[in-house]
């Protein structure tokens, strides 16, 4: 349920016959040079039609281009003094009640003020052998999502707990406030990138295996407040399975309906977070750690419902 620090692209025919670095330089012309994709390239971070490829290559026409952006070697991540709200810690994981507005990791658009650039601050230092731009993350949330978030403190247990997310060995649940009352039924239906609008997701017959359950706890059928506990982790798949049972989630700039996200004056998805479930990857206790819903989720439902 994350931004995706990626983009991707198709070759146009009147790029055919130019080498790859060359196009994508010319494609980000005001924000990055040849040499950065160059860099890209060689760390295999840019994939041609899912293959890495070298730079020298000229593309064909159709051809797609998934590129992984990344900090180049000599940007390094800094800790910042951003404030945490903590809900558990010890010496191996953290969870925190992210807040609106929050990205997670450091990626295109967003290089400093980040989750990791806080986590770096108060834990004084993170195992980071592969100089990654995600040093403790094991999961994400989207950028206007809030609620609970874990992070790991050390390489073993990063290990552990991205194998438990993995292995769908994390409860996860969240709660949503959307336009309509959908139905209650299990929502199992494939997600994968948009075949136009290539920054989006949506349901498409080859897309990857996505599960959402919802349930309904509050509805006055102009709105509804949803339990949705999923069973998969695709990107955006809540926002995007409400969308397609034709309840997209109130203030979504993205999936739902800007009209009347402008009437109610609504700027950010209404989800949160609510709660994960799931064994310690060191000490094996059952951990429950939930995050209490946001103020401006709080007075939505107080006005409406």
């Amino acid at each position: 349920m994350s931004e995706e620090p990626f983009d991707t692209l198709f070759i146009m025919q009147n790029e055919e016959g130019e080498r790859l670095d060359k196009i994508l330089a010319m494609r980000f012309k005001k924000i990055y040079s040849r040499s950065y994709f160059q860099y890209l390239i060689d760390e295999h971070l840019v994939l041609l039609n899912g293959e890495p490829v070298k730079k020298r290559i000229k593309p064909k026409t159709g051809d797609e281009i998934e590129i992984q952006f990344s900090a180049l070697p000599d940007l390094k991540l800094l800790p910042e003094d951003i404030p945490l709200s903590i809900l558990f810690e010890d010496d191996y994981i953290l969870a925190i009640n992210k807040p609106a507005g929050m990205v997670v990791h450091p990626a295109l658009g967003n290089w400093s003020g980040t989750f990791v650039n806080a986590l770096l601050y108060h834990c004084h230092s993170l195992p980071n052998p592969d100089q990654s731009l995600r040093p403790g993350i094991v999961h994400r949330l989207d950028k206007e999502t809030t609620g609970v978030l874990l992070a790991a403190k050390t390489l073993e247990a990063q290990q552990k707990l991205t194998e438990l997310f993995a292995s769908r060995q994390v409860y996860k649940e969240y709660l949503a406030i959307c336009l309509g009352k959908p139905s209650q039924e299990e929502i199992k239906a494939p997600i994968g990138r948009h075949p136009i609008h290539r920054k989006q997701m949506t349901v498409i017959p080859n897309g990857k295996e996505a599960i959402t359950i919802p349930k309904i706890l509050k509805s006055n059928g102009k709105f509804s407040l949803v339990q949705l506990v999923i069973l998969t982790g695709r990107t955006h798949q809540i926002r995007v399975h409400l969308k397609y049972v034709n309840a997209p989630i109130i203030g979504d700039s993205t999936y739902g309906n800007l009209s009347i996200n402008k009437h109610l004056h609504v700027s950010r998805q209404l989800l949160h977070a609510a709660s994960v479930k799931f064994h310690h990857p060191i000490t094996n206790e059952l951990l429950e750690i939930r995050a209490d819903l946001p103020t401006d989720m709080e007075n939505f439902i107080l006005k409406n419902f």
